[in-house]
């Protein structure tokens, strides 16, 4: 009330005025940050939500497809994808409060079309969509990567994940816990891919959206296949010795077989040049018998070639797999048609061989008549000889 020149029956000084106009400048500032911060609130919620959608869409269109290879009934009635896609929607749905008539018009221009969104909160990089996955090839500043322990993927592909795993282990050395929610994480094997990275100390996997947790074994083979990481944590259970005593005896068999079904040269190709050294190491112990080597050497070989065991349980993504099937697919092709072509040309050869053998006889006769008559008079035969030397020179 910049008009009042009393209040409680005192004068208004300039002072009080001043101070008054002050408190209400800080006042007004506080209020647009709050709005500032509100309206950023929103526009997260809206993004995830935007994601979420897009997520959903697409996994009905993958079960379509799948239903579809099935062989289900096309005359069964069908849901529409938009109602479906409430249900992971409203798992990220936040109470935003009651908005002043300012901050509600100014959430009426956010725009949702973002398909993705990156944020770093304190030591937690979180990433909601794929196209959040190109952030790992921006140039991060050496501050916030080595701030960063904490990496959380949400509605991702977890074959999408494995393709930039190399790059968060440059970009983020520091990253300690992986968080999985909805990236599809769907059978152990999968689990091996995350043996490439430098460490894991936590390992959090969301069951939204990732039917593996409802394995009873899965913590276990994490252990297992995971030993190397020694990891502390998973789905923020703490791992005791017992835990790893068990994921050995369960999945101990399975790295062997997984290891002694492969050729060596696959081996080899599989584990890289910095452990070829304990793959000679599990060489030399095959094919003995336990009680020729000693106690201490048969340990440290045994230690060596439990983790080349592990290495040969490695996970091809899908598009790899689907490549490399149409890779032999090409081979065979290629093989076939050369080896068409070798019996094609072994069947003429043997074909001339028999007309050979079927003429040779008359044509034997008929070349020694010849050479009998061109030698049979001897000057004119010497006469001709010497006329074909003198017309090579």
């Amino acid at each position: 009330m910049m008009q009042l020149r009393q209040l409680d029956m005192k004068r208004v000084t300039e002072e009080e005025r001043r101070m008054a106009s002050v408190v209400a400048k800080k006042e007004e500032e506080k209020k647009r940050e709050s709005q500032k911060q509100s309206l950023l609130k929103e526009k997260k919620r809206l993004t995830i939500n935007n994601v979420a959608r897009r997520w959903d869409l697409q996994q009905h269109r993958i079960s379509n497809i799948a239903a579809d290879q099935d062989g289900r009934d096309s005359d069964s009635p069908s849901q529409d994808p938009c109602q479906n896609a409430g249900s992971t929607v409203s798992a990220f749905q936040e109470e935003t409060g009651s908005l002043d008539s300012g901050l509600t018009s100014a959430l009426q221009g956010l725009s949702v079309t973002d398909t993705h969104l990156v944020e770093v909160d304190g030591d937690t990089l979180s990433l909601y969509g794929s196209g959040a996955l190109e952030c790992l090839d921006r140039n991060w500043s050496v501050q916030t990567a080595g701030m960063v322990t904490t990496v959380s993927f949400t509605f991702i592909e977890f074959d999408e994940i494995v393709q930039v795993l190399p790059k968060l282990k440059l970009k983020f050395p520091n990253s300690l816990h992986l968080k999985f929610k909805e990236t599809n994480l769907v059978m152990l094997q999968q689990f091996n891919a995350l043996a490439q990275l430098r460490r894991v100390d936590q390992l959090t996997v969301d069951p939204q959206g990732n039917p593996v947790v409802n394995f009873i074994l899965w913590k276990y083979y994490v252990l297992f296949r995971l030993s190397h990481f020694s990891m502390q944590k998973i789905n923020g259970t703490e791992v005791t010795q017992n835990d790893m005593i068990m994921a050995e005896r369960l999945f101990g068999i399975l790295a062997h077989v997984a290891s002694s079904e492969l050729p060596p040269y696959r081996l080899i190709s599989v584990l890289g040049d910095a452990r070829k050294k304990q793959f000679q190491c599990l060489l030399e112990t095959k094919g003995r018998k336990p009680g020729i080597v000693s106690e201490e050497n048969d340990n440290s070989k045994r230690l060596a070639g439990e983790n080349t065991n592990r290495a040969a349980l490695h996970y091809t993504t899908r598009d790899l797999y689907h490549e490399k099937l149409e890779e032999i697919k090409e081979k065979k092709k290629f093989c076939k048609m050369y080896i068409e072509d070798l019996v094609k040309e072994a069947t003429e050869i043997n074909m001339k061989n028999e007309a050979l053998q079927k003429l040779w006889p008359q044509m034997f006769i008929e070349l020694v008549r010849d050479a009998v008559i061109e030698v049979r008079n001897k000057n004119s035969y010497m006469k001709l000889c010497l006329q074909h030397i003198t017309d090579q020179k």
